[in-house]
């Protein structure tokens, strides 16, 4: 599933192609695609129709186009949501959900192979900047607004694992799977670590460490592994070549050679140093 760099690229993308053109007659080809926009799909398209971005704006995994009458358009890639701009008259993609013709000549596509991403317009929540149904979700820690005080209180506060804590949304946004793993991997912490057991420092060493895994990763594109992330021109990121922990089972530790353990967590997978990060007693 795209993380918070790589949602953070397609964003970028969308603020230097779509913003200020006129969008045309939009056509939803898969119903599912705006399923949690409860007016449907006739409605979906007939509020986007004439309308013009003119901001492009994130928190954590949601991205939405501000339109010049004060909605939202507000989008999740799911586990393989594309948002593509390509040329008009250009063939379409095999899973295109959604076409949004611009008027310079481009389409706006929502491509998504598994159809666990969605489209939805959506209006200002509390924040005139957000949109309600996203008003839940916690600042992310690229976010100019987020206190690195307030996050280390709270995780400490919390009685779970750290890397439960780090994929909590309403705790921290943006953090998934690679790059917790990532940053737990630098912090020298293994994810079974109790959040009430560390110390301040430890708390505050691990929040820098997912800021900079973070910023590494915008730098080179975000991570694209099953090619099924790319950025608005279809291009793939490059973060993959960079990783130490996910995805690097029974490969070498970067730092002390023993070989990366998987374990099963969540329906899904945690990697770790066996050496470097040292299990909580009574899991080791």
């Amino acid at each position: 599933m795209p993380e918070l760099p790589e949602v953070e690229v397609v964003r970028r993308g969308l603020a230097e192609h779509a913003l200020g053109r006129t969008v045309g007659a939009v056509e939803v080809l898969h119903p599912r695609a705006v399923r949690r926009y409860l007016p449907g799909p006739a409605d979906f398209a007939a509020r986007l129709s004439g309308r013009v971005p003119t901001a492009a704006r994130r928190r954590g995994k949601y991205l939405w186009l501000v339109l010049d009458n004060g909605e939202m358009l507000l989008t999740h890639l799911g586990m393989s949501g594309q948002m593509l701009v390509q040329p008009e008259g250009k063939p379409d993609e095999r899973h295109l959900r959604v076409r949004l013709p611009l008027s310079d000549g481009t389409e706006l596509r929502f491509v998504d192979q598994r159809t666990f991403g969605h489209l939805m317009v959506d209006v200002p929540g509390v924040r005139e900047d957000v949109p309600s149904s996203v008003d839940h979700i916690a600042l992310d820690p690229l976010d100019p607004d987020f206190v690195a005080e307030d996050f280390v209180r709270a995780l400490r506060a919390r009685r779970t694992e750290v890397k439960r804590a780090l994929l909590d949304q309403s705790l921290i946004s943006g953090v998934g799977n690679i790059y917790a793993d990532e940053a737990l991997w630098r912090s020298r912490l293994h994810w079974a670590r109790s959040t009430r057991e560390l110390s301040d420092a430890e708390a505050v060493e691990l929040l820098g460490h997912v800021g900079q895994v973070m910023n590494e990763a915008l730098e080179v594109g975000g991570t694209t592994f099953d090619g099924l992330y790319v950025n608005v021109n279809g291009e793939s990121g490059y973060f993959e070549r960079g990783l130490n922990a996910y995805g690097r089972r029974d490969r070498p530790c970067g730092r002390c050679g023993a070989l990366i353990v998987r374990e099963a967590f969540m329906n899904r997978s945690s990697y770790s140093c066996p050496t470097c990060q040292r299990a909580p007693r009574g899991r080791a």
